[in-house]
């Protein structure tokens, strides 16, 4: 069976590779993909563009579909493949919008009871500016709709949160996304990623992972996609996530299907672990972007199989397995990103990495036959090792192995959780 693997990115690239283990599968076409996918016939059809994705499909007698980013997902792409017969992994467009918008989400949340931080919403930039100035800080602003995951500004004074609001609501840093914002209270605790598998009748969670957002070490700077991960998040103990089954998870696949909304797919838990007890910090409709290169490595059930039983409403029939290992995923960006960076710059990868080590191609594109950086984060190094500290170790020593000008990462990736694991 020929397949598409729908986006470009490390998420792809990553997904791609699990994918490719199994042998029932033959093409894997990867739309658009990036010439760093060796495993995928790339295909230069934009993620976005449904009318082109659906005529490829059809054309190319697709056995199946993985829509793997959020804004095709939102956009339709799913509910369009399978209109026309395409099956396919990924929520339909109304479940979907559990991502696709913000209001929506806390609403729901609100609705049906799942713990998350106290907010209100506006459409004024006025109104809004009056609530923060007498709101407790910090305080968190975030645009309502899909933003990159770059949307959420955590303002420390009320001069950042006016800056905040003109950026989003006024000058449209996010486009149309930032015409309503969500304005919530400051949670505090550690932060915990834990993605699912789901068929809109039980939940299976992924391994818990830990991202890093901030662009430099110590958790400074600015907000990124993301700059790496560890999993599993020591943070996210039996107790804890025996309570994010009965108060979150569960609660929420019961609330879609309330609401007519039934998700199947990858759903993504962000939570932050308070002293109050685990609460949500968003959803995301898809695959989260590092997790995924530190999740699907630890995967021993095969992926393909997972799949086509999310789609099919079989999950409760599977034995989902994952390794007793640890794993770590440490990005090379361009230097300058999140903002303004140069591309262009050849890329040496190593043929044999370091301690078996994954290398997940995110920004990167073709030029006269070379493979050159093509974004703000390039790769991902991904180790897998029988602890968290060997882990990273690995992972770094393999990122050495790796050259292209202009190169930066952060140097502590899974520090944190090396401390609460006291090593």
């Amino acid at each position: 069976m020929d397949i598409i693997v729908i986006g470009s990115g490390g998420r792809e690239h990553a997904i791609v590779k699990k994918l490719r283990e199994n042998p029932e599968i033959g093409t894997i076409y990867a739309l658009p993909g990036n010439a760093g996918m060796k495993e995928a016939e790339c295909v230069p059809v934009g993620a976005k563009d449904i009318p082109a994705v659906v005529e490829f499909a059809l054309s190319h007698e697709i056995g199946f579909a993985v829509v793997a980013p959020d804004d095709p997902l939102v956009l339709g792409m799913v509910d369009a493949l399978e209109e026309k017969g395409v099956p396919c992994f990924g929520p339909a467009a109304a479940a979907a919008q559990i991502e696709g918008s913000k209001v929506f989400a806390k609403n729901l949340m609100k609705k049906y009871g799942i713990p998350t931080a106290e907010y209100e919403v506006f459409d004024s930039v006025e109104k809004a500016r009056d609530y923060c100035r007498g709101a407790k800080l910090p305080i968190v602003v975030k645009a309502d709709g899909l933003a990159l995951g770059k949307g959420v500004l955590i303002c420390q004074t009320h001069e950042e949160a006016d800056a905040a609001l003109s950026e989003i609501m006024e000058e449209k840093l996010f486009g149309e996304s930032g015409s309503r914002v969500v304005i919530e209270e400051f949670l505090e605790g550690p932060e915990v990623s834990v993605l699912s598998f789901t068929d809109g009748k039980i939940v299976v969670p992924m391994i818990s992972s830990m991202d890093h957002k901030r662009a430099g070490d110590g958790d400074t700077g600015l907000n990124t996609g993301g700059m790496g991960t560890v999993a599993p998040n020591p943070y996210y103990t039996p107790e804890v996530a025996e309570r994010c089954m009965k108060e979150i998870f569960l609660p929420t696949i019961a609330a879609m299907n309330a609401e007519g909304r039934t998700f199947k797919g990858c759903l993504y838990f962000g939570l932050m672990i308070t002293k109050d007890g685990p609460k949500v910090i968003e959803y995301n409709c898809r695959f989260g972007d590092p997790e995924t290169q530190v999740v699907l490595p630890l995967l021993d059930t095969d992926l393909f199989t997972i799949m086509k039983a999310v789609r099919e409403g079989t999950l409760s029939s599977l034995d989902i397995r994952w390794k007793d290992a640890s794993a770590c995923c440490v990005i090379l960006a361009s230097n300058g990103y999140p903002k303004k960076y140069e591309t262009g710059f050849p890329i040496t990868l190593p043929e044999n990495p370091k301690h078996g080590a994954e290398i997940f191609v995110a920004g990167a594109k073709s030029k006269d036959g070379v493979l050159v950086t093509g974004g703000g984060r390039v790769l991902g190094v991904t180790a897998v090792a029988p602890t968290l500290k060997e882990a990273v170790k690995n992972a770094y020593e393999a990122a050495e192995d790796v050259k292209f000008e202009n190169a930066y990462m952060r140097h502590d990736i899974g520090a944190r959780a090396l401390a609460c694991k006291g090593e």
